[in-house]
C-alpha cells in the first residue's frame, strides 16, 4: 500500500517516548517545506481547510469531499505523514464511516473525530456543546469499523476540558479508549496539574491542542504520555500576511524588482521539485540517446 510508510512513521511517534510538534500545513508546497525542514509530521486542521478552500471562518462550512480533496493533494505531494482534523465526522456515526473511507483513501496517516455538536445548532449563541458520551463512543466505534488499513490511526478528540471540566474529560477519555481508539486528543489543557490527572488515567498516547504556557515543555509532555502537541496554525497566517504585503506594495507602485522577502529561484525550484521533473523529462521526453 502506497501510504504504509507514512502510517508506520506516525505509529512510531505514538509508540515512542518523546513529544513532537507537527508542522501546520495547508497545501502541497507547505507540506514539502515542512518535510525539507525535518518535521516528523504534518497537521491539516479543519479551520485551516476552511480558510484555504473556502476563504471562510471555522464554522463547519467545508464539505467532506472538499476537505478530503485537499488532504489528498497534500499527501500526494511528498512523504510527510499527515494528521488531519476530521471535525465531527461530518454528521452522525454513519457519516463518520463515510468520512473515514474518504480520508483513508486520500492517504492520511491519522485522523481525529471529535464529540463537539457541529454545526452549531440554532439558538446555541456561540456556546460549544458536546454530544453525549454514548454518542461519542458510537462515533469512535464507527470510525474504527470503517477503516481498512489497521495502520491508519483513529484519534478520539474532545473539548471537554475547556467546556465541562476535568471530570468529564476523564470520563470521555476512558470511554473512547475503551472503544478502541489509538490515541486521545484533549483540547484546552492549560496546566500541568490537569495533564497529570489525564495522564494518570490514560493508557494510550495523548495529543494536545490549545495548551497553556505552563505546558510549553516537551520533556514534561513526553514524560506524561503526550506524543503530539500542536502549536497553532501560524504558517497559514504568515502566508496571508506576506501575500497582502506584497500585493499592497505592488498596488502602491513598488516595482516588482524591488519587492522584499520573495522566495529565491533556488527555493522555488526546491519546493516545486524541479530537478525531479527535469530528470523525468530527460528520461521520458528526451527521445533516443545519440
Amino acid at each position: 500500500m502506497r501510504w504504509t510508510e507514512q502510517r508506520e512513521r506516525l505509529r512510531a511517534i505514538l509508540e515512542g517516548k518523546a513529544c513532537i510538534h507537527p508542522a501546520s500545513v495547508f497545501d502541497p508546497v507547505s507540506a514539502r517545506i515542512a518535510a525539507d525542514l525535518g518535521f516528523e509530521l504534518g497537521m491539516f486542521a479543519g479551520s485551516v481547510a476552511s480558510l484555504t478552500v473556502l476563504g471562510a471562518p471555522d464554522q463547519t462550512l467545508i464539505t467532506l469531499t472538499e476537505f478530503a480533496a485537499q488532504a489528498r493533494r497534500i499527501c500526494r505531494a511528498g512523504t510527510l505523514p499527515l494528521l488531519v482534523d476530521a471535525d465531527h465526522g461530518y454528521g452522525n456515526a454513519l457519516n463518520v464511516m463515510r468520512t473515514v473511507e474518504e480520508i483513508e483513501t486520500a492517504g492520511v496517516a491519522a485522523l481525529t473525530i471529535e464529540d463537539t455538536v457541529l454545526p452549531q445548532a440554532y439558538g446555541a449563541g456561540g456556546a460549544i456543546k458536546l454530544t453525549s458520551i454514548d454518542e461519542g463512543v458510537g462515533k469512535m466505534k464507527a470510525a474504527l469499523a470503517a477503516r481498512r488499513d489497521p495502520r491508519l490511526a483513529i484519534v478520539g478528540r474532545t473539548s471537554a476540558m475547556a467546556v465541562s471540566g476535568l471530570e468529564d474529560a476523564l470520563a470521555r477519555g476512558r470511554a473512547y479508549a475503551a472503544a478502541g481508539v489509538d490515541a486521545l486528543f484533549f483540547l484546552g489543557v492549560r496546566t500541568r496539574a490537569q495533564l497529570e490527572a489525564l495522564a494518570g488515567e490514560c493508557r494510550i498516547p495523548i495529543v494536545l491542542g490549545g495548551v497553556g504556557a505552563d505546558l510549553n515543555d516537551r520533556e514534561f509532555l513526553g514524560e506524561h504520555g503526550v506524543r503530539i502537541s500542536l502549536q497553532g496554525h501560524q504558517p497559514f497566517m504568515a502566508a496571508v500576511a506576506a501575500v497582502r504585503e506584497t500585493m499592497k506594495a505592488l498596488r502602491e507602485g513598488t516595482p516588482p524588482a524591488k519587492l522584499a522577502n520573495l522566495a529565491s529561484a533556488q527555493l522555488m525550484q526546491q519546493v516545486s521539485r524541479e530537478a525531479d521533473y527535469a530528470r523525468w523529462g530527460e528520461s521520458f521526453l528526451g527521445g533516443p540517446k545519440k
